[in-house]
């Protein structure tokens, strides 16, 4: 069965290489455009253009597959290029670019989307985000055949794991991404021998993982400690959770919860020290924060960071 694959980040990029190392025929590679990246902000390839070009897969690069949209010629040549690259399905994962009716109707066997939440939940962009923002006991990946409408395709394998405590969307990424490679091999082999069965999705429970904003990454003391030690969780490693001391912004990269009886202010900071951590008041319940980072500076474990940022008797705003 050939394969053309379309996807950007590194999530996407271990799909293909289960797809490659599984021995399917993948005659080509939809990407997003390089980006600038780094300090230099010099132009870099997706990881998955960086994988399909170490093993000479021919890689396109359209800005937009919308005939309809801002730039028709492009839209245009990609639908040109599908027609002419012989494939019987076509597999997304975090490609980032909306596929249109006219895309969807090109491969013999339709689209099938690597989706990593276990929809209805979470439909959207930022599903890992989400689910740990909102204190969820357990995600995993959805394998599901593509419509028009936002992640609403019927379900064609679905399996479920635990969000630790210690997870943050670093971790549970990389935990996602590797189930979602094994699950893509598992469903086209199933596909191939005529047994993928395709269930509609729930009317009940759906949710949508909205964009993570840059101003969501800061914290308000006046919420309980959970939640902000949640978000902390949720924010690393993009965009980084963070909070203001005497004007300077400080990110949080892993803290505790921690039981306080004290009547602080929410943002007060109770105890910043190499034992205790910095202890932070909330509306409710403490946060004991382990590792930081001042800007310009390397995240650093707390005791480290306290020799050249003192916090005792301060307050984060």
């Amino acid at each position: 069965m050939k394969i053309i694959f379309a996807g950007t980040p590194e999530f996407a990029a271990v799909a293909l290489k289960s797809l490659h190392g599984a021995g399917f025929d993948i005659p080509l590679v939809l990407t997003q455009p390089d980006r600038p990246a780094g300090r230099g902000m010099q132009l870099q390839a997706s990881p998955v253009k960086q994988f399909a070009v170490a093993h000479d897969i021919p890689v396109a690069q359209p800005v937009s597959l919308r005939l309809d949209g801002k730039y028709p010629q492009v839209a245009e040549e990609a639908h040109a290029l599908l027609h002419a690259t012989p494939h019987d399905v076509m597999v997304v994962a975090a490609y980032g670019l909306i596929l249109p009716r006219s895309v969807l109707d090109i491969p013999q066997r339709g689209c099938i989307n690597i989706h990593a939440s276990l929809l209805p939940r979470w439909r959207g962009a930022a599903p890992i985000h989400r689910a740990i923002e909102a204190g969820d006991a357990e995600t995993g990946v959805t394998i599901m055949q593509m419509e028009e409408g936002l992640d609403t395709g019927p379900m064609l394998l679905m399996e479920r794991i635990p969000i630790g405590v210690e997870d943050t969307t670093g971790s549970l990424h990389d935990k996602l991404a590797e189930l979602g490679g094994r699950m893509i091999v598992d469903a086209l082999r199933k596909l191939e021998q005529g047994n993928l069965l395709a269930t509609p999705q729930p009317e009940e429970g759906v949710t949508y993982a909205a964009k993570i904003a840059k101003e969501e990454a800061a914290l308000d003391f006046a919420l309980p400690a959970e939640a902000l030690w949640r978000k902390i969780r949720a924010f690393n490693p993009f965009p980084g959770a963070f909070a203001n001391f005497n004007g300077t912004p400080v990110k949080f990269w892993r803290a505790e919860l921690a039981t306080s009886t004290s009547r602080a202010t929410p943002g007060q900071v109770l105890a910043a020290n190499a034992q205790e951590g910095v202890l932070i008041a909330c509306s409710q319940g403490a946060l004991r924060v382990r590792e930081l980072q001042k800007p310009g500076g390397k995240r650093l474990p707390a005791a480290e960071f306290l020799k050249g940022f003192p916090l005792e008797g301060g307050n984060f705003n």
